[in-house]
């Protein structure tokens, strides 16, 4: 049996997987230009296949657009919350991982510990995908890069500057730079910095990621500036929060420090006038509504790959 294709971590994947899914969903996106939404790709990879989807935290992009994913790639989706499933009532994620198994072609979580992630891809025997956790956030991260470099050109050698709280957005960004050759310049307050050990495997991998204080030493010459609210679900320090975000801002002036076709992104929800303004969210170098809409093509690949149709 030939081994099982999960996605946890950008950092666990090669280079060349991460391009290959990037330019297969370049691909797939352009192949449908002006399609009906609802109509399966040409080589429908996915067909006869169901995907599992487990839900224990609030979604509007991750679900609707793992959704239409499955179903443009001619598949189908089972769609619960946890609080739904026996796994709410304290069922081990391992069994529950057994039973779904034997069900579904595929699981995706969206968990609120990456621990829980780990455990079910440990006794899955079909592929698991992580669709967020307290660690990371994958699928974002390939849906970002993929906006990128459809208004950018290839992110090797590029800059991205991400501004504000370290969080499991930015730990996948790190897990990408040494992968995908780009260079990762990071400003949050020490307080909520990025994790240590992911800044560590990125410097053994030779990563170019470069962490701050100062946002404006991160948005100098810098291609793309990314940020993320300051308080996601789960935080309890939302005051604390706020007080110590507050200097990380992005705005015009801050742009205006990176170079000057620098675009903006942000994985949305967005909290206007915290974490950004209304004139940097809704100005020209805003790739936002692409940035949304390209989870959908990302994720296609992303299963493509998980299923075996892709390197």
């Amino acid at each position: 049996m030939s081994q099982i294709r999960h996605f946890l971590d950008l950092w666990r994947l090669e280079g060349s997987d991460l391009r290959a899914i990037l330019d297969d969903a370049k691909a797939r996106k352009a192949a449908r230009l002006g399609w009906p939404k609802g109509r399966p790709d040409a080589d429908r990879p996915a067909d006869g296949r169901t995907l599992a989807m487990i839900f224990e935290k609030h979604s509007t992009r991750t679900r609707f657009s793992f959704d239409a994913a499955m179903r443009q790639l001619g598949g189908d989706v089972i769609i619960s919350n946890a609080a739904e499933m026996q796994l709410g009532r304290g069922e081990p994620i391992e069994d529950t991982a057994r039973v779904l198994s034997r069900m579904v072609d595929a699981i995706m979580i969206r968990a609120n510990y990456h621990e829980d992630v780990e455990r079910l891809a440990l006794s899955a025997t079909v592929p698991v995908i992580n669709g967020l956790s307290d660690k990371g956030h994958p699928c974002q991260i390939l849906a970002d890069l993929m906006t990128f470099e459809e208004h950018r050109g290839r992110v090797e050698g590029k800059t991205l500057a991400w501004i504000g709280d370290g969080n499991n957005v930015c730990a996948s960004f790190i897990h990408a730079a040494p992968k995908l050759g780009f260079r990762l310049n990071i400003a949050s307050p020490a307080v909520y910095h990025p994790d240590l050990v992911d800044l560590a495997r990125a410097q053994e991998q030779q990563g170019q990621v470069m962490t701050t204080r100062d946002p404006r030493e991160a948005v100098r010459g810098a291609d793309c500036v990314i940020t993320d609210t300051w308080v996601s679900m789960g935080d309890t320090d939302h005051d604390e929060r706020l007080d110590a975000l507050e200097p990380y801002q992005v705005d015009e002036k801050l742009m205006e420090l990176a170079n000057p076709d620098a675009c903006f992104l942000h994985c949305l929800p967005a909290h206007r006038g915290e974490e950004v303004t209304d004139e940097v969210i809704d100005g020209p170098r805003s790739l936002i509504w692409d940035e949304a809409e390209n989870r959908i093509h990302a994720q296609k690949s992303i299963l493509a790959w998980c299923f075996g149709h892709i390197g």
